[in-house]
């Protein structure tokens, strides 16, 4: 049976263990969303981990609306990424790079644009911006050439992130934001080529993975999706007839790797009686498969040994416990995380959480 601590091997990526990193925003970039110095430590305290999938990063000035969040657009941007994947490296650690585009879950203050997305809509709380909270705006519907635009952009942002030394990228098509706001009818009100059915919908993230695929490879792309439940009002009626196609896709363009992020009865943010679609998934997703969301040391190395999944992203213990990997797999007690440091600005509840040994 396969271990949750033994390695695998995805596309070009070599994984030395099977407890990944999930992606987790925490706001340490400058306001021009340049990677800081101290995310280097950040980053190199959990090297230990199989992969890190990054903190998502935007891909254009238009798709980043999180203060404080990191971008690889500019060249400045690239070359502030670099200390992070090269010490990373040093460490035996791998990254990939999370990209971004937020949709209309962002706010014009922030980026000095209307909000875009599928449909005329908006997101269903108020926002995060340089000056507190405030009110969503509606967005602006994409046309067919602002599309073709994005997945050029998805391209260009793959490409520098190799040059700033990832090991590839992860394409982020979940949990409400511009890609998952095509794919559930909640929010996709379109009635041309990227609307209506689940076919059309699903059409964008084609095309984006597949400007990806052409920018860095196959072997190199990983994709996010989110299949069940509401994110940041996505929800779809019949999550069963996107998402199941969306992973035959992916699996045809032969990525080399998909992460589900999949809400339960009792999640710890976001709870969902939809079921979990991992099940179906893995029978037309024959690459390796993650899952995530509130998964327990025993849950967690279970779900592994059975073949359930290949892997398991852990995003808030990985806050509090650098040495995650370690901790569980001597099964020793894991550090509480302070929810009041995830997003504040200097190194407390960032950098100084204390190693088991």
């Amino acid at each position: 049976m396969p271990s949750l601590f033994e390695p695998i091997e995805m596309g070009s990526i070599y994984a030395k263990n099977r407890v990944f990193m999930s992606p987790m925003t925490r706001a340490k970039a400058t306001p021009e969303h340049v990677p800081t110095p101290i995310m280097v430590e950040y980053y190199t305290q959990r090297a230990t981990a199989g992969l890190i999938i990054s903190e998502a990063t935007g891909i254009s000035r238009e798709g980043l609306g999180c203060p404080y969040a990191p971008g690889l657009w500019t060249q400045e941007q690239v070359e502030a990424w670099k200390p992070v994947t090269a010490a990373v490296h040093a460490k035996g650690g791998k990254i990939v790079a999370q990209l971004w585009h937020m949709g209309r879950v962002m706010h014009s203050s922030v980026t000095g644009m209307q909000p875009v997305s599928s449909s005329a809509t908006k997101a269903p709380e108020p926002l995060h911006t340089y000056n507190g909270k405030q009110d969503p705006e509606v967005a602006r519907p994409l046309t067919k050439e602002d599309i073709a635009r994005i997945v050029n952009d998805y391209g260009n942002a793959a490409r520098n992130a190799l040059e700033a030394g990832f090991d590839g990228v992860q394409i982020h098509a979940a949990n409400g934001y511009l890609i998952d706001q095509f794919l559930r009818d909640s929010a996709n009100h379109r009635s041309d080529d990227y609307g209506g059915s689940p076919e059309n919908r699903i059409r964008i993230l084609r095309e984006v993975t597949e400007a990806v695929i052409a920018a860095i490879g196959a072997d190199k792309t990983s994709v996010r999706l989110s299949p069940n439940g509401d994110s940041q009002g996505c929800i779809d009626s019949h999550p069963e007839q996107v998402f199941i196609p969306a992973a035959k896709l992916l699996n045809d363009l032969k990525i080399a790797f998909l992460e589900l992020r999949e809400l339960g009865p009792d999640g710890t943010f976001g709870k969902s009686d939809q079921p979990k679609l991992h099940g179906p998934i893995r029978k037309v997703f024959t690459k390796p498969l993650v899952l995530n969301q509130d998964y327990t040391r025993e849950e967690a190395i279970e779900t592994v040994a059975t073949g359930v999944a290949d892997a398991i992203a852990f995003g808030r213990p990985f806050i509090a416990n650098p040495d995650l990997v370690h901790r569980l797999e001597d099964n020793l007690p894991l550090n509480k995380d302070n929810i009041q440091t995830w997003y504040s600005r200097g190194p407390e509840g960032y950098i100084d959480y204390p190693f088991a040994r």
